[in-house]
């Protein structure tokens, strides 16, 4: 099969790579769509040691069965690989699980590939009239369902009546902000500093979106939830001083650091922090039950290349070139 594959920082190579052998309780799909994620980013960047070079990575995806009973059936891919026998998984909690593994990771290889092995049970069927790339995406959108589920159950009012900022205008940002949308919020706001983005999220799905230490940006304790989809000292500073007393502050960034919380805030006016990671399956399910009924809009916020070209997409990434917020690759 073709793979892009990580050959050490910032070095991608699109090769011949062995097809992958199904274990028992496996599949093997054929990829049709595979989404770049930040995760991605950090290892092409050389600065996660749990996915070594040489690599196929790439989580984001869905395509087609490949033999058996469910030969050409299309699904999107769950690829959070779980023992079901842990209790983080009884009680409905893997993403939680000590046994957790996700493809793009040893021992999984991952999908930038034109095929990937994955447990039956990691597979979700997906309805014909849904467009692959729209599948793809129902993994980092399970990451937001989660992340908007876990604040509004914490915050003490309904979506409906709560001020809402998203820290970070990339797929989990606004994805955020969508979803917060269908979960009945009508006051969020994006805080995102690429200006071709800022344009590209306004025009697509109209929010209002500020640029960071700006006028625009929100005033101290006014904000019920904020979401931090960066993960920076910096978002993590701004979140801790526009949140409310009371309020509530989702952490969802991965980017390195410890610095930026305001404890003694966090404290004296009871905001609630909390981290979020992943999803659980009822999460992904939801998800891939509304992106395919068209419950999340148009989802006209990321461009599409060829696999081939996929070395290419990460620098136009990096460079900060594109408006989208997210960038699938089509097998």
């Amino acid at each position: 099969m073709k793979a892009l594959v990580y050959t050490g920082p910032n070095s991608l190579v699109y090769r011949e790579e062995p097809d992958p052998v199904a274990e028992p309780g496996e599949l093997v799909v054929r990829v049709e769509a595979v989404g770049i994620c930040g995760s991605d980013m950090h290892a092409y960047h050389g600065h996660d040691s749990r996915r070594p070079a040489p690599l196929i990575l790439g989580h984001e995806a869905a395509g087609r069965i490949v033999g058996g009973a469910r030969d050409g059936e299309r699904v999107t891919i769950n690829p959070l690989v779980v023992d079901p026998s842990c209790p983080y998984a009884i009680e409905g909690r893997w993403h939680l699980s000590p046994t957790r593994q996700i493809i793009s990771m040893p021992p999984r290889s991952g999908a930038f590939a034109e095929l990937v092995r994955i447990p039956e049970r990691n597979v979700v069927a997906i309805p014909d009239h849904m467009p692959i790339s729209h599948a793809a995406l129902a993994e980092p959108v399970a990451v937001a369902w989660h992340a908007v589920r876990l604040g509004a159950e914490r915050v003490h009012q309904p979506l409906a009546a709560c001020r809402v900022v998203i820290l970070g205008g990339g797929a989990i940002g606004l994805a955020s902000a969508i979803v917060a949308r269908h979960f009945g919020a009508r006051d969020v706001r994006i805080a995102e500093p690429n200006v071709l983005r800022q344009m590209a999220i306004a025009d697509q799905e109209g929010f209002d979106v500020y640029a960071p230490g700006t006028l625009g940006e929100p005033q101290a304790n006014s904000i019920d939830l904020v979401i931090d989809a960066v993960g920076a000292s910096a978002t993590r500073a701004c979140a801790c001083a526009m949140v409310r007393p009371g309020g509530v502050i989702v952490h969802a960034g991965l980017l390195p650091g410890l610095d930026g919380l305001d404890v003694r805030k966090i404290t004296l006016q009871e905001v609630t922090v909390t981290g979020t990671y992943c999803y659980t399956p009822i999460d992904f399910h939801q998800t891939v039950d509304a992106l395919a009924a068209g419950a999340l809009g148009a989802l006209k916020w990321f461009s599409e290349c060829p696999l081939e070209d996929g070395a290419k997409a990460f620098r136009d990434i990096d460079e900060g070139t594109s408006g989208a917020s997210k960038l699938v690759l089509l097998c």
